[in-house]
């Protein structure tokens, strides 16, 4: 039988996140979610299940629920701002099953670029 779309970014996310796990043991987690209309990010201690700093386009400075890879260069640079002042220098990227492409390596190069070593 054959595995329906939701249930293959199911399968895709979980082995994304369990290999990243492995190898980045201690460290904090940037995790990203696209939807249709939003993107958002957040870093995770998954040693201590907190999160640590998030950001969004559904706030109101940053783009104003626009999704488009500006709107998400713009997360990714406040993501970077905000993990500086929460003292986080290096984190590793956690795609969550989306693929490396568009909005989401807009967020990733803008966080880069803003001085998150990811």
């Amino acid at each position: 039988m054959a595995n329906s779309k939701r249930q293959l970014f199911q399968k895709r996310r979980l082995r994304v996140r369990n290999k990243l796990r492995k190898v980045n043991a201690g460290r904090v987690r940037l995790s990203v979610h696209r939807s249709n209309k939003n993107i958002s990010v957040q870093l995770i201690d998954d040693v201590r299940g907190v999160t640590l700093a998030a950001a969004s386009t559904m706030e109101k400075d940053l783009a104003g629920g626009k999704n488009n890879v500006e709107a998400a260069q713009k997360v990714g640079a406040a993501i970077a701002e905000r993990a500086k002042k929460a003292g986080i220098e290096e984190a590793y990227f956690d795609r969550g099953g989306f693929l490396f492409h568009g909005r989401v390596k807009a967020l990733a190069d803008a966080a880069r670029e803003g001085g998150l070593k990811i």
